[in-house]
């Protein structure tokens, strides 16, 4: 059976920097979960950050930058907590590796785990294209990532792993 990553706060755990979580709905998650194939993980308070936490984005570009130390993870109030998104990141992909999974599902717009948006570094709400740290960590390591506005994307790619 194909187990899935998958961000702690899209379980219903209260891991976002405000304290909340945003779970995702819906018979297919909890098919997932039903069946023992999500394994909730939170890279920002493994690497770490306690719960709340300030805000943070990724400033001078996106998480495979942070990864190359060509871009820092800032707080609003300017703290650099670079060093505790890559510590998670890193702890993400062995949480993936000792279940195996090949997938992964995860918050988007995070600057972890967003797939395809992050915000732009200025903490004025805008949105960038780019992928948060742990993602890009985990793509460069051979794992599919989506966000949870693809769950049907997820669900083919587990029937082509699962024929």
């Amino acid at each position: 059976m194909e187990r899935i990553l998958v961000s702690s706060c899209l379980a219903g755990r209260p891991v976002r920097y405000d304290g909340a979580a945003k779970p995702v709905a819906g018979g297919l998650f909890e098919r997932w979960r039903a069946e023992g194939r999500l394994v909730p993980f939170c890279p920002e308070v493994s690497g770490g950050l306690p719960v709340p936490r300030p805000p943070a984005e990724i400033v001078g570009g996106d998480g495979g930058d942070v990864l190359d130390g060509t871009a820092r993870i800032l707080t609003g109030g300017g703290a650099d907590v670079t060093g505790e998104f890559l510590r998670g990141a890193r702890l993400a992909l062995e949480a993936a590796r000792r279940s195996s999974a090949r997938l992964a599902l995860l918050k988007e717009g995070s600057p972890s785990c967003g797939g395809h948006r992050v915000y732009d570094g200025t903490f004025s709400g805008t949105p960038v294209p780019g992928s948060g740290v742990t993602t890009a960590l985990l793509r460069r390591s051979g794992i599919q990532v989506f966000s949870e506005d693809e769950l049907d994307a997820l669900r083919a790619r587990l029937t082509e792993l699962e024929p």
